[in-house]
């Protein structure tokens, strides 16, 4: 998860294609849960800005995607919305936040009960399981509670006000520092992310992996 997908460029194409397609389908997935989510709930700021969509190219961010292959981590392009437009701001942007883990987990789980109704192997299957893994790597990534990664949002809806208030003023100071600790290799050839999200990872997987052989 820190070497970025060029050694997979050259090492096995293949997977490298599999895997990038995977990453296209998770971020489009994710950043349009956001956008739909937010203009359900009244707020068309990311419908004026063509986010309601699930057209690829209006949520992936050039340089976002180029993480994704130099580091392994990345991002697409943050759905805008205008809390002012909400009737509850403070739940409502938790509900905004997490409908992009969810999105993941729902297409992750989804595709695996596939799998398993039409018992689908060989090609197929075979580009489907990318497809799931990096459905849930993205849900989990982004549930770290770190500003800009959407558990920073969905922890300041349910922390009390005034812890709320410490947290977002500790993370304007120092979340670029604490993001760039997470996702860099500083624990031998793992980042702190990999640590911390693998394990959970690994268990969402192990319980998908039972629909495939329903």
């Amino acid at each position: 998860m820190n070497t970025g997908l060029i050694s997979l460029l050259f090492s096995d194409p293949i997977s490298f294609v599999l895997v990038a397609l995977g990453l296209v389908v998770s971020i489009t997935i994710h950043e349009f849960a956001h956008a739909f989510v937010a203009d359900k709930l009244g707020d068309p700021t990311p419908r004026y800005q063509g986010r309601v969509t699930l057209d690829p190219r209006a949520h992936l961010d050039p340089f976002g995607t180029i993480a994704i292959l130099l580091i392994g981590f990345g991002w697409g392009k943050a759905v805008q919305f205008d809390p002012y437009n909400l009737k509850d701001p403070k739940k409502e942007t938790a509900l905004i936040a997490l409908a992009g883990p969810a999105a993941n987990i729902i297409l992750a789980t989804l595709l695996s009960i596939i799998i398993g109704i039409f018992n689908i192997n060989g090609i197929i299957g075979t580009a489907m399981l990318p497809i799931i893994f990096v459905n849930v790597m993205l849900a989990i990534f982004n549930l770290i509670p770190v500003y800009p990664l959407d558990g920073s949002k969905i922890l300041l809806a349910i922390l009390p006000k005034q812890a709320a208030l410490e947290y977002e003023l500790f993370m304007t100071r120092y979340s670029n520092m604490v993001l760039l600790a997470l996702i860099l290799p500083l624990f031998g050839s793992r980042s702190a992310a990999s640590h911390l999200i693998l394990p959970i990872i690994d268990f969402i997987i192990n319980l998908l992996s039972i629909l495939w052989i329903i």
